[in-house]
């Protein structure tokens, strides 16, 4: 049995998707374990895209079975989107081959509309949240007044649930946030044909995932966002709601930490991130307008240009430590090419002392300045190579100085967008 974590390892957007469509070849089954439709996972097989936002990347391979776990919290009205534009294309022929956690929580109209009028009434402090209703679907299961899948599918239970929460719902939506309310009937009727539509999906996913370790059976947990935006170990407040870290596979799945093998973070050859908040290696140059424009960064989700810099290890040192990261795969390193000089932050320079560590608080992240190395670059393209000797002298530099400052081992090169892209250096499920 070799069971593997695959998360982000910096602000999210790393290419996980491509990743985990690449690694479920060798899986049984791929399971997406926190988060909402607030990420977007884009998938390019036989020239063709395809964006995810709920449903794990692995649906793409015919009999994988994909698990929206228990710590995902999802929107149906997207859900039934996703699953009928992917059977229009034929990529979604049997249903046995996805299941959602009845335990998961739903995101409901109010949460949405909390969302948006939240940020409005922030203005430049926004956090630069999508919208989607994540955040408040959250905060209401932690506050225990969620509505569940097991609610959602049954119309009495709905009913009971609605109900109860709707009139605080209203009550802060008109006095605190001062924006319409709902009726009952405008949210009821809508959710329950969505319950209806989903219920073939919906089962305890936990006592599913324990009987394929029994079988044992090879299992790719999918994170969402990055480790940078984990609600504890992230740039907080500017972060998700949720943990997007190894460790969250398993509560947001329904299995032991036991039952984890393998943790594999994936990065970019440089960093990005969308939102606001802080950013010490950020480009307001022609070098990072390069980095957006060759490497497409403009967010699947909300369209948004992405903020583009230099890679940043002191952010990924973090990742390694706060995910007891295993393995590495580097995406998109064909997007350096061209440029003579790559810089690559190795520490962070504030009030005239040098950290080599993350800081907890973005106060002092903010002050903080980028310690760059500068090494040559390459002017070669990277999209034909397959093997890691063919690359640029400099380029195999570039790897060797991160597998070394990191302490840990780069299995993967992602050199394009489709699958076939890619250097393969180790297999975490034949390891």
């Amino acid at each position: 049995m070799a069971n593997v974590v695959v998360v982000g390892a910096q602000w999210g957007d790393e290419g996980k998707g491509k990743i985990v469509d690449v690694f479920t070849e060798f899986a049984d089954l791929v399971v997406r374990f926190q988060g909402g439709n607030n990420a977007g996972h884009t998938l390019v097989v036989n020239g063709k895209k395809t964006v995810l936002h709920l449903i794990p990347s692995g649906i793409l391979n015919p009999g994988v079975q994909c698990v929206i776990g228990n710590g995902v919290v999802i929107d149906p009205e997207v859900c039934l989107e996703e699953i009928r534009t992917l059977k229009s294309k034929g990529l979604f022929k049997n249903d046995r081959d996805l299941a959602i956690s009845e335990t998961a929580h739903v995101i409901l109209p109010y949460h949405k509309r909390i969302d948006i009028l939240r940020e409005e009434k922030k203005g430049a402090g926004k956090i630069g949240t999508t919208g989607r209703g994540i955040g408040p679907c959250y905060e209401d299961k932690m506050a225990r007044m969620g509505i569940r899948m097991c609610d959602l599918i049954d119309p009495e239970l709905l009913r009971k649930r609605l109900e109860a929460v709707l009139p605080e719902k209203n009550l802060y939506l008109e006095r605190i946030l001062e924006g319409p309310i709902f009726t009952f009937d405008e949210i009821y009727g809508a959710y329950v044909a969505f319950g209806k539509n989903l219920r073939r999906y919906v089962t305890n996913t936990g006592i599913l995932l324990q009987e394929a370790g029994r079988k044992k059976k090879k299992i790719l947990f999918e994170g969402a966002q990055g480790t940078s935006l984990d609600v504890d170990h992230g740039t907080y407040p500017f972060v998700t709601s949720s943990n997007t870290v190894a460790g969250n596979a398993t509560c947001g799945s329904g299995i032991g930490p036991t039952q984890i093998q393998s943790v594999i973070g994936v990065s970019k050859a440089y960093t990005t991130r969308v939102g606001s908040g802080p950013f010490p290696t950020e480009l307001d140059d022609s070098i990072g307008e390069h980095l957006r424009k060759e490497g497409g960064e403009f967010g699947a989700t909300t369209g948004r240009p992405r903020r583009c810099g230099w890679l940043d290890l002191v952010v990924l040192r973090h990742a390694v430590r706060v995910n007891g990261l295993t393995g590495l795969v580097l995406t998109k390193l064909d997007i350096l090419s061209g440029l003579p000089e790559i810089k690559i932050c190795v520490a962070y320079k504030r009030r005239g002392q040098v950290l080599k560590e993350f800081p907890g608080s973005v106060d002092i992240l903010d002050e903080c300045e980028p310690v760059y190395e500068k090494m040559r670059g390459w002017r070669e393209p990277l999209s034909g190579v397959r093997k890691i000797v063919n690359l640029p002298a400099t380029a195999r530099s570039y790897l060797k100085k991160i597998e070394k400052v990191l302490g840990v081992a780069i299995i993967v090169v992602s050199v394009g967008p489709s699958r076939e892209e890619q250097i393969f250096l180790k297999n975490p499920f034949r390891s």
